[in-house]
């Protein structure tokens, strides 16, 4: 079954939990605190696995967790990070968040994408010595890791996308100008999932072409298979629309030109303004009223119009030749932009739960849902900073600061930093 949609939830590893330790050795005397931190937890890594092409593999796993960061140990021995889980996926695969429908990769390189970090591991009790506090027996748990729920979207990464109604000879001209070998038989949605084929041109010089399963009016709504598939067509460079010129199976030639392109304007406006070349095919079957009438009418907009018979060849080179050189004249494969996940989308995931407690002095804080937002603030920038004074005022935290009793000059801890509190 091809698979182009999945949702999944991914979870970063835990960072392990600081130690309370003290250091014992004969003839030492006042060793003094020595706890290790915890070790970080481990990532979410995406990276592209050639060999695949559609997202099955998710089709019954949907939950995705890195290892956590071991525990800290004494003699300041810090414990072991998390091993990171990489996430095999097809090249072209765009990863959305969900919440904020935020594109946050486009697979469209080998480059890896780490889509949720691990919590970092908590501190062990050596790092809260002072000369007033020399024997600490408290430490920082580690840090939960980003958890976040994520769309996976295939888009094919093809230079040429093939449109046109069911069994107007699409796979068979594939299968003549490239080496890919689609099911062709005389009916309806023989192509069932999208075919890619690589077209050589000789000389090193080639491009990739898309069979993109048969298209009907309505497709746009969800009628047929082509609607499943349209995604897979705003990617592409420039389109070639293949058109039963004959009429052999009842319908006009004219409309059925029509009602793809209305499709396409449906679907995506943006998908109309890309350069398309006509094809009229079936000229065998055809009269050459029906031929001069299609293509007067087809150049008459301004498309480059082509006759060709697939089967037997004639005239799919000087097609092919065409497409090459406007493919010359066009910019690369279009890549999604790319964006983080917008702060305020990470308050909205908050619970508003936490808890505080007091240890010799310091006031430790501990809010899962808050981690995220600590990763995004910017702490030389005043806005940043400002940002996280109204969530920690809006949560309820700062009111439960003051309950317990906290004084200016105090010190606050949310996990990996502190800072003095001022009222």
């Amino acid at each position: 079954m091809f698979v182009d949609i999945a949702k999944i939830t991914v979870t970063a590893g835990k960072g392990g939990n600081g130690a309370v330790a003290f250091h014992r050795e004969k003839y030492v005397a006042s060793g003094g605190p020595d706890g290790g931190d915890g070790g970080r937890g481990g990532n979410i890594v995406f990276v592209v696995d050639n060999s695949l092409a559609t997202l099955s593999d998710f089709r019954y796993k949907r939950k995705y967790k890195a290892e956590n960061g071991k525990d800290g140990r004494g003699n300041k021995c810090n414990g072991k990070r998390g091993q990171d889980l990489y996430i095999k996926v097809p090249k072209g695969t765009i990863i959305r968040e969900v919440e904020t429908d935020t594109i946050i990769a486009d697979m469209s390189d080998e480059e890896e994408f780490i889509a949720a970090r691990g919590g970092r591991g908590g501190w062990g009790n050596r790092h809260f010595a002072t000369p007033t506090r020399q024997a600490p027996r408290f430490a920082k748990d580690g840090a939960p890791g980003e958890e976040w729920e994520l769309q996976l979207e295939l888009k094919l990464l093809a230079d040429v996308g093939l449109l046109g109604f069911p069994n107007v000879g699409k796979s068979t001209l594939i299968s003549v100008v490239s080496e890919a070998k689609p099911i062709i038989g005389d009916y309806h949605f023989t192509t069932i999932v999208p075919v890619l084929g690589v077209v050589s041109m000789g000389e090193g010089k080639s491009f990739v072409m898309a069979d993109i399963p048969g298209l009907i009016e309505g497709a746009a709504e969800g009628i047929g298979l082509g609607h499943e598939f349209l995604r897979h067509v705003e990617r592409c460079r420039m389109l070639v629309h293949i058109v039963d010129v004959a009429g052999s199976e009842g319908r006009d030639p004219i409309e059925d030109f029509k009602a793809i392109n209305a499709e396409l304007e449906k679907f995506n406006p943006e998908m109309t303004k890309l350069p398309q070349i006509v094809a009229g095919n079936k000229i065998d079957m055809a009269s050459d009223e029906q031929i001069d009438t299609f293509r007067s009418y087809v150049e008459g907009l301004g498309y480059e119009y082509f006759n060709i018979c697939a089967p037997i060849k004639e005239g799919t080179q000087e097609l092919i030749n065409a497409v090459a050189a406007k493919l010359d004249t066009l910019p690369p494969i279009k890549r999604y932009e790319t964006a983080e996940i917008p702060l305020e989308a990470l308050e909205k995931k908050q619970d508003n739960g936490f808890t505080i407690r007091v240890e010799d002095g310091i006031y430790i804080v501990e809010a899962e849902w808050l981690v995220p937002i600590l990763s995004k603030i910017d702490y030389d920038d005043y806005e940043s900073l400002q940002y996280l004074q109204r969530v920690l005022q809006s949560s309820g935290i700062d009111q439960a600061l003051q309950d317990n009793g906290i004084e200016d000059g105090d010190t606050v801890s949310l996990y990996d930093i502190e800072f003095d509190y001022v009222t």
